[in-house]
């Protein structure tokens, strides 16, 4: 059970990790300062997108953007610290 719960924990590290990138990306995307023409960046913001959209596109019914910012990003972020927070008391 300890190594389901030390996976699952690991795989939430993961993903956090994976919401930072998509910010970073959308943002040096924004500032001109990657080119989605490229192919590679292209094939990363893709990749990026399609592992976080799905948890997005169902917290945007709930969180629509304030002032031009998306919190969404922030809501998962803290929502996987609350989980792993959880997980990690199950652990001891």
């Amino acid at each position: 059970m300890n190594t389901i719960i030390f996976l699952l924990i690991k795989a939430l590290d993961i993903y956090l990790w994976i919401i930072i990138a998509t910010v970073m990306m959308s943002w040096l995307v924004v500032f001109n300062v990657l080119n989605t023409r490229n192919r590679w960046v292209y094939q990363f913001c893709d990749f990026l997108n399609k592992a976080t959209n799905p948890v997005v596109m169902r917290l945007r019914r709930f969180i629509p953007p304030m002032g031009g910012i998306d919190l969404t990003p922030m809501v998962m972020m803290f929502g996987i610290y609350v989980l792993q927070g959880f997980l990690y008391s199950l652990l001891r």
